[in-house]
């Protein structure tokens, strides 16, 4: 490993945080990141690292070793969200309605740093190492940046053997590394449901056919599959995020409409999640049977669960060591989320972890898409540090 990395990286500090702020006030929606896109191709350019730009605003730095060797990619996605930021600092979006409310500007910040420290030692590792700094992941239609990377060839030439990302997390405290083996981030099916009923008078319920009431029975109903029909080590969440219906207090509607998340972590992925869909409408048959009512489903397709490669995920663990000074640094942690980089583990054996970025005395304990949401930019070096160490790791034990 390279003599004295801690106190080269601490060096680049006031680095990554002027790039990681300016990001934060430039933020840009997904396969919208031309600024974005713009300033890493500079960066890298700068330090001699050749770059190609895939997926419309996507952009791939390629950095060779002193010979041939594996191929490991790093990858930091870089789309802000739609979302009216409510922070009181300097750094403040400069967009009415678009924040970087999930930690994207952190992420590409650190790999870009990553990126500096490593072409500096490009002759202590043979192999290569990409760069991947992908658009549009705040998204789970069929367009998520990491399946359209794929698509256009981010996976080969070189083809690449194996895979890391990060994501900054204020769930969990800063100096904490956050990584399990297998599933990590949740399967992810969106759908839209509307429930056709008949129009009529408040007064007459009789006379109409109430889609209301059907909605409501549905929302309630769905609940019992995760509690009584799934194995409760596999968790299942069904989510209602959006009910509409309805013009006045009086009207009974012609319809309701709904939107929601199903996310699970299942093992035999595929098979489980077709008999889960079938529980769910299984559940919307029998309430609009009961209420006279039809309805429709159109699901939306979307990320499949994350699952780590416990050889990756050693990597992690033994830069975790390293950079935060031992064992106790590491926890086991999954959440209910879901992650476009789930297309590159399918790929590749990868490794997905949590930095954590809580810290309430500088107010990043707020949740991820949170108006309020911020960071503790003191992880910005330990991100920057897991890069550098994991990769290198990989590299040189390959």
């Amino acid at each position: 490993m390279i003599p004295e990395l801690k106190q080269e990286i601490k060096s680049l500090q006031e680095e990554v945080i002027r790039l990681r702020r300016d990001l934060h006030m430039h933020p840009e929606l997904g396969f919208k990141e031309f600024r974005t896109s713009k300033k890493i191709c500079e960066y890298l350019g700068a330090l001699g690292i050749e770059t190609q730009v895939l997926a419309q605003t996507g952009v791939v730095g390629l950095l060779k070793g002193n010979g041939p060797g594996p191929t490991i990619l790093l990858r930091a996605d870089m789309d802000a969200l739609p979302l009216q930021e409510m922070i009181d600092k300097p750094y403040k979006s400069i967009y009415d309605g678009v924040a970087h409310g999930c930690g994207h500007d952190a992420h590409v910040a650190m790999l870009l740093v990553a990126a500096k420290v490593l072409s500096k030692h490009r002759q202590e590792f043979k192999g290569n190492i990409k760069f991947l700094f992908q658009p549009n992941e705040e998204t789970t239609d069929p367009r998520a940046g990491a399946l359209v990377m794929i698509r256009e060839g981010v996976l080969e030439n070189p083809r690449v053997d194996g895979a890391f990302a990060l994501h900054v997390w204020t769930d969990l405290d800063s100096g904490k590394i956050g990584v399990v083996n297998g599933a990590i981030m949740a399967g992810l099916e969106e759908f839209e449901l509307t429930i056709f009923g008949k129009g009529g008078h408040t007064a007459s319920p009789h006379a109409a056919v109430d889609p209301v009431i059907a909605a409501a029975k549905i929302v309630d109903a769905v609940q019992f599959i995760s509690t009584r029909e799934i194995n409760v080590f596999n968790p299942t969440i069904i989510m209602f995020g959006r009910i509409q219906g309805g013009s006045w207090r009086n009207v009974i509607p012609e319809k309701v409409e709904l939107g929601g998340t199903i996310r699970y972590l299942f093992e035999d992925e595929e098979r489980e999640k077709a008999m889960l869909k079938e529980k769910f409408e299984r559940i919307i048959q029998g309430v609009c049977l009961a209420t006279r009512t039809d309805y429709e489903i159109k699901y939306i397709p979307s990320n499949p669960s994350m699952k780590n490669a416990p050889e990756m995920v050693q990597f992690v663990r033994e830069a975790a060591r390293e950079t935060l000074g031992g064992e106790q640094s590491v926890v086991e942690y999954r959440v209910m989320g879901g992650e476009d980089f789930a297309e590159f583990t399918r790929m590749v054996p990868s490794a997905f972890y949590f930095v954590g970025a809580r810290n309430k005395e500088k107010g990043s304990h707020y949740p991820h898409h949170h108006p309020l949401f911020d960071i503790d930019e003191d992880v910005l070096l330990i991100g920057v540090e897991m890069h550098v160490r994991s990769a290198l790791a990989y590299l040189n034990n390959k």
